[in-house]
């Protein structure tokens, strides 16, 4: 429960076993599901707890006060007893502390003050007490390592289910629903014909008006409401656009459109002059949702604010812009495929975020935390794999049946 200082793998895979009064998804499914809690991790590791000049940066060493606020206590309690609901075995966890970097928002420094949905991936104190180079390991060592092993865990995946946990009252102190379920991005609410900044134009931001399937959506809300936990939508915030589940379906949508547009056309030749080929370069730069490559920024700058390349990779780069043109035409060409029907259809993977309210599932005394409430966490977590598998039995296999997906059949 404490802080803790022992270096661990900042992503860990946890093995489950399965809840024999939980509510398996049929065994096709099993391999199709992610469940993860990404902010509830304890691990400050030694090599951050200092500033360079060897200031702590932590007085308190057990409960600092920006720990015990920034965890989402009792948010892997719950995701451990959904993955034991679900019958999949296991889930993910960040152990990184978030208070220390938060891998839900895109790589950058917090500054103080700054609200849930106008934050970086290393919080403050830290973005401001860590020197360039700590900051610059931080991400390398923890940001990028969570990054590429999620996602070569999301690969095949349909359903991506976070569990988070959120304060009992707002600042105006409302109290919070017991569940929330957040599927819109916040720029969407901008209403305005591409609110998605951070990702490349030619994504086309009506894919994911909602990152998952309104059906699923509903039938946990439905589920939950029915067992008197009262849930919300999208409430009192929807994803900010660092979000995993925003990033996501940005990935996952240029990875359909990539194995759609490598199928139409015959591979094309790679000079043997150049390190690179122009194509891939391409879908690296739409690929890289988490905006950490040098080169695909360079290359973003070069194709759409008319930067100037480097010297010795004009050319590639200038081939690559070609390749680019040839992309986007494609996408444009084939929208009715490529965004009108995989928005609509059930194989598109849903990312869902599903917020707890902490007093609900871990126990605090004058704020500071005392234990878990097992029981609460594990009676919602049923209920949660209860609407997960009717889902994937009853209102899936109705969608895939609809006029809409027939293409996809």
């Amino acid at each position: 429960m404490h802080l803790e200082h022992t270096p661990r793998s900042p992503l860990e895979r946890v093995a489950v076993h399965n809840d024999p009064m939980g509510h398996p998804v049929p065994d096709r499914f099993i391999d199709s599901l992610l469940v993860d809690a990404i902010h509830d991790g304890s691990v400050l590791p030694e090599e951050f707890r200092f500033t360079a000049e060897g200031e702590p940066i932590f007085k308190d060493e057990t409960y600092p006060t920006d720990f015990v606020n920034e965890r989402d206590w009792g948010a892997e309690l719950v995701a451990s007893h959904l993955s034991a609901a679900l019958g999949i075995g296991h889930y993910y966890r960040v152990t990184t502390a978030r208070s220390l970097m938060d891998f839900g928002r895109f790589p950058g420094i917090t500054p103080p003050g700054a609200d849930h949905l106008h934050r970086y991936a290393i919080n403050y104190p830290f973005s401001r007490k860590l020197s360039h180079q700590q900051k610059h390991k931080l991400l390398t060592t923890h940001y990028d390592r969570i990054s590429s092993d999620l996602e070569r865990a999301l690969k095949g995946k349909r359903i991506k289910i976070a569990v988070h946990t959120y304060d009992k009252r707002n600042p105006t102190q409302f109290e919070r629903p017991a569940v929330s379920l957040l599927t819109r991005p916040f720029d969407f609410q901008h209403l305005t014909a591409n609110p998605f900044s951070y990702f490349d134009p030619c994504f086309p931001s009506k894919v994911i008006e909602y990152t998952a399937d309104r059906l699923l959506r509903t039938r946990i809300a439905q589920t939950l409401e029915e067992a008197s936990v009262h849930t919300a939508d999208n409430f009192p915030y929807s994803l900010p656009d660092g979000s995993v589940e925003v990033r996501a379906q940005v990935w996952y949508f240029f990875q359909h459109v990539r194995a759609c547009y490598t199928a139409s056309l015959p591979p094309r030749p790679i000079s043997l002059a150049q390190e690179k080929c122009p194509r891939e370069m391409v879908w690296e730069m739409l690929l890289d949702t988490n905006l950490r490559s040098t080169e695909s920024q360079a290359l973003r700058g070069y194709i759409h604010m008319f930067r100037t390349p480097p010297e010795s990779q004009r050319q590639l780069f200038q081939a690559a812009r070609e390749e680019y043109e040839l992309i986007r035409r494609f996408i444009t060409k084939e929208y009715e495929f490529l965004v009108n029907e995989y928005r609509e259809s059930s194989r598109r993977p849903s990312t869902l975020l599903i917020e707890v309210r902490k007093d609900l599932v871990w126990n605090f005394s004058n704020g500071y935390p005392v234990g878990p409430r097992t029981d609460n966490a594990r009676f919602i977590a049923r209920k949660l794999a209860l609407a997960i598998s009717q889902y994937l039995k009853e209102d899936r296999p109705s969608k895939d049946r609809s006029s809409i997906n027939r293409s996809f059949l």
